[in-house]
């Protein structure tokens, strides 16, 4: 039990701290074309995105792949840069698509980056003779729980802001999108890895 709530709270703390800016924008961009009426397609792609994560970070902790950390930091600041130019053209043609499907890919395979991103810490974090299937699973649970309720305090600031009369949330989501694309893109240049 000791082990299960160690992991936990890593999973948890994971979005707690000053590292896990991208990862927050990350989830602020994935999101900020729904609101509180769509909360399950919002969970589904939230956890389209954990079991991407969940399949990297296992794959890694069992040494089957690795992929140099500078490359997959880089690579996280490149799905953050797509996710919000994807956004911009969703807010820009609503209905045109079928945007939901290619979101829930799209979170599923940049779930597969983003669980390279913390694979080092949990291999830290375990010891030789260790069983790996319990940290893993509550350090997803913790991890999935802390995404949950920061994307309930996006969707509740998102519906908050829709109560306003003289604030279009079009407009709104376009600017959050636009902002988090331009961060991304100050993160690609800084992590470039060559």
């Amino acid at each position: 039990m000791n082990d299960f709530l160690l992991f936990f709270k890593i999973g948890w703390g994971h979005l707690l701290n000053e590292g896990a800016a991208d990862h927050i924008l990350y989830l602020l961009a994935l999101i900020s074309c729904y609101s509180m009426q769509q909360l399950k397609r919002v969970l589904l792609l939230i956890t389209a995105f954990t079991v991407g994560h969940t399949i990297t970070l296992a794959l890694s902790v069992f040494s089957l792949i690795s992929f140099p950390e500078h490359w997959v930091e880089f690579l996280i600041a490149v799905t953050l840069l797509i996710t919000s130019v994807f956004n911009i053209f969703q807010t820009q043609l609503p209905g045109k698509a079928n945007w939901f499907q290619l979101n829930y890919m799209v979170a599923l395979c940049f779930g597969l980056i983003h669980g390279m991103g913390f694979a080092g810490t949990i291999k830290f974090l375990l010891a030789e003779d260790q069983s790996v299937g319990w940290p893993l699973l509550s350090f997803n649970v913790g991890l999935e729980l802390a995404q949950i309720l920061l994307v309930l305090i996006f969707l509740i600031t998102f519906w908050l802001l829709s109560l306003i009369p003289k604030i279009n949330l079009r407009h709104s989501r376009l600017i959050i999108s636009v902002g988090c694309g331009l961060i991304a893109l100050l993160l690609c240049v800084e992590r470039w890895p060559l």
